[in-house]
């Protein structure tokens, strides 16, 4: 099993390395979302408040991550993952694409960051407690949108029925997320963010185990 994730993330960087146009226009999506907060924020105050600094950067890693993730089961053809069929385990691909996806959202949210913090401040205090909180939060977007990926791929309008089914799924995640951030802009004490940590860890892992178990299901039909 851990030679075929391993071959199936070797093919992942292959066809991103190969088709660069979409990492790049994610990229091109971040840096210009930013730039129209600053300009709808920033321009109109010098002074942007901690709570509006929290929720836009988590508004933007959301959408980001939506659009990610959504290509993960929908840029190969029918035929193609009939033939992965024959070789890997249902197991192996989920976990290969959750793995990868997870690296690419960090590359892009520590990105994000970079840029967020440049054109609109930076008023993290507890950088630790952020990062830790950044990390958790790509995990859980990644492994979430992933397995929904894989449903919405079996329909036809996969755009829409990924939209509807992850919004009430990651809503919970989003809101524990951005409660954790707010904590580390202020500087709080760790003991004050380990309840919601805790509950982010543990969404994450129901998520991966449903993934799972659930996925060979999917898999087979």
């Amino acid at each position: 099993m851990f030679q075929e994730i391993i071959s199936l993330l070797q093919k992942d960087v292959r066809i991103e390395w190969r088709q660069r146009y979409a990492i790049n226009g994610i990229i091109l999506y971040l840096i210009s979302t930013i730039f129209i907060c600053y300009l709808s924020f920033r321009l109109r105050t010098q002074d942007l408040s901690p709570i509006t600094w929290n929720a836009l950067f988590w508004i933007i890693i959301l959408f980001t991550a939506l659009s990610t993730v959504s290509k993960s089961f929908v840029q190969e053809p029918e035929g193609t993952w009939l033939y992965y069929y024959t070789l890997a385990s249902p197991q192996s691909v989920i976990t290969s694409k959750i793995i990868y996806n997870t690296a690419i959202l960090i590359l892009v949210a520590f990105l994000g960051l970079f840029f967020y913090g440049i054109v609109l401040g930076n008023p993290i205090q507890d950088a630790g407690l952020f990062v830790g909180n950044l990390l958790l939060g790509c995990y859980g977007f990644a492994a979430t949108l992933s397995l929904i990926s894989g449903i919405s791929a079996k329909t036809s309008n996969s755009g829409t029925l990924m939209a509807v089914l992850s919004f009430p799924i990651l809503l919970p995640m989003l809101l524990l997320l951005i409660r954790v951030s707010k904590n580390a802009i202020d500087g709080l004490a760790f003991s004050v963010s380990e309840d919601s940590l805790i509950n982010i860890a543990a969404i994450n892992l129901i998520v991966s185990v449903l993934s799972y178990i659930l996925f060979p299901f999917l898999w087979k039909s």
